[in-house]
């Protein structure tokens, strides 16, 4: 296990702090008895600042340190220095929150096998009464460590979940703006190429409208590179049902006939819902005019206990997903990157909805969601 700078910088105090008590408080027992107590010799002494430089490696070697601190405590003990327990104390509490719990176990075994040699027993049971007393203490803090630990690791984890979902939603967002106003540009660039001698005034339509939607997508993009600045206020409306009307003009101006209807008695729709049906529609959107060869789709939204979202187009069931057959990239037909549907998909499973795509029988392609609302 490594260890940081701060934290060696504490195992160094606290080992200084350990050899100072514990050497002024052996040294202050021999004068405070007089010549009734035997004062600590120079081995006592070496032993006592052993047993605290030992806890400089606590962290790494929990049951090493603690079978070294024992050792020159109680040899430490032995030879006159009556007060040096402080470093066993540590070096105990270490190893049981280190894990190292039989090892701390064992060394009050042999502690209180060594302490308890010719003493009487009423001694004896107030050290044994002690000792248990430590044990606990120091179970009890491990414990409340280990659900320390347990809870920030459970918080950690709740804020990187939370994180790969909010990356998660501005990678949909930003697939479904850039998608659709670039799949309507392309198609209007190809006009605008083709009609450029022939037909200049349509030409021109084309470029004015390939300057309308790139600004829309530019404001879009705003609004979605401002949420991961965090900003507050949006650089455009937030997306919802009430804004398909503009999602079908946007495909109009790409020569693509797009008709929106509602049946059931409209109401407001929770904002997550309300979004999510905007993107779902405006990737279907997206789909048709890049893939299905059509040229003209129809939007249905039918309110009840829940809404369902209904998408068709007239094409030859080309679509997101390498539905259709192979063509130009870009052009009509092409197959996708697949990333359209599955983004449909994880919107709606995030609300507790599901999306079904296909081919038409009676030819096209349908979109079919269904959302809780």
């Amino acid at each position: 296990m490594t260890t940081t700078a701060r934290q060696r910088a504490a195992d160094a105090a606290l080992a200084a702090l350990v050899i100072g008590v514990e050497l002024a408080a052996s040294l202050g027992t021999s004068r405070w008895h007089g010549a009734a107590a035997s004062r600590p010799g120079t081995f006592g002494i070496i032993l006592l600042v052993t047993g605290g430089l030992a806890l400089l490696a606590r962290r790494r070697y929990p049951g090493t340190v603690l079978a070294i601190v024992l050792a020159a405590t109680l040899g430490a003990d032995a030879l006159g220095a009556h007060a040096a327990w402080l470093g066993l104390i540590v070096a105990f509490f270490t190893a049981v929150l280190r894990g190292r719990r039989l090892a701390a176990i064992a060394s009050l075994v042999i502690g209180y096998g060594a302490s308890v040699w010719n003493t009487s027993a009423e001694s004896a049971l107030l050290l044994a009464a002690g000792l248990v007393t430590l044990l606990s203490v120091a179970e009890l803090t491990r414990v409340a460590s280990a659900r320390a630990a347990a809870d920030r690791r459970g918080r950690e984890e709740a804020t990187a979940r939370r994180a790969s979902d909010e990356r998660l939603a501005i990678a949909r967002d930003l697939h479904d703006v850039v998608a659709h106003s670039i799949s309507v540009i392309n198609v209007q660039a190809n006009t605008a190429l083709h009609l450029m001698d022939r037909q200049p005034d349509r030409a021109r339509e084309a470029l004015t409208a390939i300057r309308e939607v790139s600004g829309q997508a530019l404001t879009e993009l705003g609004s979605v590179l401002g949420a991961l600045r965090d900003t507050a206020a949006p650089l455009a409306p937030a997306p919802g049902v009430a804004r398909l009307d503009e999602l079908a003009a946007r495909a109009r101006t790409a020569g693509f006939a797009v008709s929106v209807a509602a049946e059931g008695a409209a109401r407001p729709l929770p904002a997550g819902v309300d979004a999510a049906a905007y993107r779902i529609v405006q990737e279907a959107l997206t789909n048709a005019v890049r893939h299905s060869g059509g040229r003209a789709a129809s939007v249905l939204l039918r309110y009840g206990d829940d809404l369902v979202i209904e998408v068709s187009d007239d094409g030859g069931g080309a679509g997101a997903g390498g539905r259709g057959a192979p063509g130009a990239p870009g052009a009509p037909g092409a197959p996708g990157s697949g990333n359209g549907l599955a983004g449909m998909a994880e919107r709606a499973r995030a609300l507790g909805g599901t999306v079904d795509a296909g081919p038409r029988p009676g030819g096209g392609f349908l979109v079919l969601a269904r959302l809780p609302g």
